[in-house]
């Protein structure tokens, strides 16, 4: 039943049932595969689910938005459960891969003996320790689910051009500005993490934000 004055929400049900809600125009958005558009004021509403509610004097309605499910972030895991803040998390898988690198390195290196150059075993260990550094930061720190490969594919680049950024500079800290090689080393490696930490969180796990569903209708 419509009151003079109220405005109702109203959508497509089951077998052509139709409910209505009083309140201000909203926008719904389809899920499932429905295509969902609402209207104030006891407007028409069509659905492709089932049904077609008619009202009194049509009004404007809304189109709805798409929403990419697959992409959508999940609650924290229980290392941000741990250290509450995401930072601290990717600092803490940050230096578990390092550690991981340097002994896979020294595994490969003894698993290939001496007839094999030393930069295969860096090689090898990289590439073991990249796939794993990408599950812990996907799933441990940034938290977000589909686009596995596009996500793959970013954090490799990123992780890529740390490691590039992080060779110009040491070269330019040592041979340019002419600072001490050990400490230059470590000033140079923090400041490629914190990027990192960035380039991470904005390029390899990026994800748009979440769509509106309450907005009023126009």
């Amino acid at each position: 039943m419509a009151f003079k004055g109220e405005r109702s929400l109203a959508s497509s049900g089951v077998d052509g049932v139709a409910s209505t809600l009083p309140g201000p125009p909203r926008s719904v958005v389809g899920v499932d595969g429905q295509d969902v558009r609402v209207a104030g004021g006891g407007d028409a509403v069509s659905g492709e689910a089932g049904g077609v509610v008619s009202g009194a004097a049509l009004g404007p309605t809304a189109e709805p938005m798409p929403v990419d499910l697959g992409a959508e972030r999940v609650k924290p895991g229980p290392l941000l459960r741990l250290v509450q803040r995401q930072e601290v998390a990717f600092a803490a898988v940050g230096g578990f891969n390092t550690a991981l690198g340097i002994g896979l390195t020294v595994v490969w290196l003894a698993v290939l003996g001496d007839n094999v150059p030393p930069s295969v075993a860096v090689a090898a260990a990289y590439a073991v320790s990249i796939l794993i550094a990408f599950v812990l930061h996907r799933t441990l720190v940034f938290r977000v689910r589909g686009h596995l490969l596009r996500d793959f594919l970013r954090f490799v680049a990123v992780n890529s051009g740390g490691l590039l950024l992080n060779m110009v500079l040491l070269e330019l800290a040592v041979s340019v500005w002419h600072f001490p090689d050990k400490p230059a080393a470590v000033v140079v490696m923090a400041l490629v993490a914190v990027a990192s930490y960035f380039g991470h969180r904005h390029i390899s796990f990026r994800r748009r934000p979440p769509v509106e569903a309450d907005g009023p209708v126009g």
